[in-house]
């Protein structure tokens, strides 16, 4: 068996742990996908409840539609609370959205959130199961309370410019038609892992 000076054996040993090293890295770069913020709207100045309130005996839902940027896997969706008045379970629902006929598909996602009465003036999480979401395609979220009543935070477009990534929606039941604004948008975020 050959014999090797300890200068190239402390060299064989430096590039065998640097080669681990890196192995060890891109498997951990490879499978921690980290979501990443593919539409944010954050702009925040007026609001728009959902729920039940005391003196209309309609429930109040709210949406947002969203033409999508870029594909990935859909990791969260977060939306602005203004106040919390009632506490109580709200629920998220993504549909594929068809932007033409205004129609909503089936939920292709559900998340479901208990706030509370502190939850005011906060960015509020709803993580939802893994959905692949494609660049392009049109997507719409709702969201409905049974039991609480909350001011989401929106914002209304200035010098008559309409948002141009999607349209709020208002309604009152989860089948019925609604209302649809370019000039509105709820203040929102979309996470993707890509």
């Amino acid at each position: 068996m050959a014999q090797y000076s300890p200068i190239v054996l402390s060299y064989f040993c430096r590039e065998i742990r640097l080669r681990l090293l890196l192995s060890f890295k891109n498997i951990s770069m490879e499978t921690t996908k980290r979501p990443r913020p593919v539409l944010t709207q954050t702009q925040n100045n007026t609001t728009l409840w959902i729920g039940h309130m005391q003196t209309d005996p309609n429930d109040h839902l709210a949406g947002q539609t969203f033409l999508c940027p870029s594909g990935g896997v859909l990791n969260n969706i977060q939306v602005f609370a203004e106040a919390v008045q009632n506490p109580g379970e709200v629920e998220l629902t993504l549909h594929e959205f068809d932007p033409a006929t205004k129609t909503w598909g089936p939920a292709i996602s559900q998340s479901n959130l208990l706030l509370h009465k502190g939850d005011d003036s906060r960015w509020i999480r709803f993580e939802t199961p893994a959905v692949e979401l494609e660049q392009g395609a049109t997507y719409g979220f709702r969201l409905h309370t049974p039991d609480a009543l909350v001011a989401l935070g929106e914002a209304i477009s200035h010098a008559h410019k309409p948002f141009t990534f999607g349209q709020a929606w208002n309604g009152h039941a989860p089948t019925a038609k609604g209302h649809y604004s370019t000039y509105f948008s709820l203040a929102f975020k979309v996470e993707l892992c890509a």
